[in-house]
């Protein structure tokens, strides 16, 4: 997670994680870890808002709440693809 603090640290308010879904079809072991390691970020206090890929979307609140305030991510090629290898995370 010294990646966010970096991050946040040079002034970025959002960050897309591509942390992949496995190569079994199945899942792996990565994505649920990082997804608990970000909720505890959360908690924190570094993390403001977590939308998971398969949640990025125009349909979900969360997503356009996000899309509102940074208009330029519309153009994220995962928006509305159900992509469960990426998260993207909003910086406190």
């Amino acid at each position: 997670m010294a990646a966010l603090h970096a991050a946040k640290h040079d002034g970025l308010r959002v960050v897309k994680v591509v942390h992949g879904y496995g190569s079994s079809g199945a899942g792996g072991a990565l994505r649920p870890a990082l997804r608990k390691s970000l909720q505890l970020r959360k908690k924190e206090g570094l993390i403001i808002k977590i939308i998971w890929g398969e949640k990025w979307s125009i349909f979900e609140p969360d997503a356009r709440t996000v899309l509102e305030q940074y208009p330029e991510l519309q153009s994220d090629p995962d928006l509305d693809r159900c992509n469960q290898g990426i998260t993207i995370v909003l910086l406190g």
